[in-house]
């Protein structure tokens, strides 16, 4: 199996809201889209926003709203911009769920809940290098 995570789609319940967060983020929507979906492009991966029940349907999953234990994680270049970018996420319309702090692993990290509840991670981590382009290194 080829090492590649090609999209991650995140369920909406408000698929204008959820775009006008993502914008509000600094993330550029691609102009052609699928109907009822939005995508965005970041660096090798997209990032996929498309209806809680349409995903629901796609996936065979009864209820309406899929849910799992997922984390999704930025890894930036410094503690400081962790702050900006929780700042940022708040000021876009998400929710401060732990605040920036010295995590137990030795980084700097904190989360926040985009307007559908989806966890989010912002970390420094020191262990781990990053690219000009933005890709995280794995060491060794």
């Amino acid at each position: 199996m080829e090492q590649r995570i090609s999209i991650v789609t995140l369920g909406t319940a408000d698929l204008p809201r959820a775009c006008a967060f993502w914008e509000a983020m600094g993330l550029a929507r691609k102009a052609k889209q699928t109907p009822g979906m939005a995508f965005f492009q970041l660096n090798g991966l997209l990032l996929g926003i498309y209806p809680f029940d349409k995903l629901a349907e796609d996936c065979h999953l009864p209820g309406g709203q899929p849910s799992g234990a997922v984390t999704i994680a930025q890894n930036v270049r410094s503690e400081a911009e962790v702050d900006a970018v929780l700042a940022q996420a708040v000021a876009a319309g998400a929710t401060l769920h732990v605040p920036a702090h010295n995590a137990f692993w030795g980084g700097y990290s904190g989360y926040f809940l985009d307007p559908d509840g989806h966890p989010w991670e912002v970390a420094h981590n020191p262990f781990f290098a990053l690219q000009a382009n933005g890709d995280l290194v794995l060491p060794g």
